[in-house]
C-alpha cells in the first residue's frame, strides 16, 4: 500500500522513536515540500516555547530520517495548481500533498482538520486511524 504523508502526520510520528511503526508495510511518500514544512513547524514550535530544544531536535532528526520517500513527478506543480483551483485555495502548499496522492492514486494521511474538511469530497484524504 502507498501512502502520502503530510507534515502534520510526520511531526506527530516523529514525537516518539517508534512513531512511524504504525505505517509498517506501507510505502510512505511525500512531495519535496514535506521536509521544509516539518523543519519550519518544529522550529516555530520551539521558538514559541511549545517545545524545548531537547524535544524538538530529536523530532527533527527522526523526521529527517523517517522512512519516507521523496517523490516529485514532472506534473506535480501543474497538478498542485489545478487542485488549488478546484478546491478554491489561494495557496498551493496543501495542494502539493493532495496532488501527489491523486497522481499516485493512493491515500493522503493527515491530522490537519482544515485539510480534511476541504478535501472530504475527494474520498482519498484520511486520518491515521482510518487506515
Amino acid at each position: 500500500m502507498k501512502l502520502v504523508l503530510d507534515a502534520s502526520v510526520t511531526i506527530a510520528a516523529s514525537a516518539t522513536p517508534v512513531g512511524f511503526a504504525r505505517f509498517d508495510g506501507a510505502a510512505l511518500l511525500a512531495p519535496p515540500l514535506l521536509w521544509i514544512e516539518v523543519v519550519s513547524a518544529l522550529h516555530a514550535a520551539m521558538w514559541r516555547g511549545e517545545l524545548r530544544r531537547d524535544q524538538a531536535e530529536p523530532m527533527r532528526q527522526r523526521a529527517l530520517n523517517a522512512p519516507i520517500t521523496r517523490i516529485e513527478p514532472e506534473e506535480l506543480l501543474t497538478e498542485s495548481w489545478a487542485v488549488a483551483d478546484e478546491l478554491g485555495w489561494a495557496k498551493t502548499y496543501d495542494a502539493n500533498y493532495v496532488a501527489l496522492a491523486r497522481i499516485l492514486d493512493c491515500k493522503l494521511v493527515t491530522l490537519d482538520a482544515r485539510l480534511r474538511r476541504g478535501t472530504t469530497r475527494l474520498g482519498f484524504v484520511v486520518g491515521p486511524t482510518e487506515l
